[in-house]
């Protein structure tokens, strides 16, 4: 295995076992174990003496606990996590029961909308009912009037008609006696005629005899 092959072995060993202790109830430095005596060594049976072995091993180390202290600066206690679980649940039941508040308050608002339109809806039809009730009683009113004017204009018709009937037969009255009286009149001149036409008969046979 070559020594490069070694170190990303090595670095990738640490990363997992900082992921693995991520939500750990604390982080300290000393959980992520490096054996840099063993490492050293390793170095020196590859080849390098005992100077490059320790500055090489010096800089993986400042590479390791850099690259730790980034990747757990993103990272949060299991604590924190619990917190931020429990902070998050008691936002949902505020925010819940807002939404509940807001939907009660909505069903009574619209409630009372409700019981307010109804209310204008039976106004309108008592003062329908009402205008109904007042056109009808003009209504009854006008007729009750034409009616009367009719009645009245008929017992005019009558009263005209028998004032007509009286001077009919007045006229008629009249005219019989009239006619009665010409009748005498005539009677007495034929009576008059026939006893002078006797007369005058009487005397001329009388002369001739």
């Amino acid at each position: 295995m070559s020594l490069y092959t070694q170190l990303t072995s090595t670095f990738s060993s640490s990363c997992r076992v900082q992921s693995r202790r991520a939500f750990s109830a604390s982080i300290r430095r000393s959980d992520f174990h490096f054996d840099t005596h063993h490492f050293v060594q390793r170095l020196e049976r590859e080849g390098l003496n005992r100077a490059q072995a320790e500055g090489i091993m010096s800089a993986m180390a400042e590479v390791i606990d850099e690259s730790i202290r980034n990747m757990t600066s993103n990272m949060v206690t299991k604590a924190e996590q619990e917190k931020h679980h429990y902070t998050q649940q008691v936002d949902f039941a505020q925010i819940k029961s807002e939404l509940q508040l807001m939907e009660k308050n909505d069903l009574a608002m619209i409630k009372a909308e409700n019981d307010r339109l109804m209310t204008d809806i039976e106004k309108l039809k008592q003062r329908l009912r009402e205008e109904i009730t007042r056109t009808q009683a003009g209504v009854r009113l006008d007729l009750n009037l034409e009616k009367g004017r009719m009645r009245e204009e008929s017992s005019g018709q009558e009263l005209k008609i028998k004032e007509v009937d009286t001077r009919i037969e007045q006229e008629i009255a009249g005219l019989r006696t009239t006619i009665q009286a010409s009748k005498a009149t005539t009677l007495q001149y034929l009576v008059g005629f026939v006893t002078g036409c006797s007369a005058l008969l009487m005397a001329y046979m009388r002369f001739r005899a």
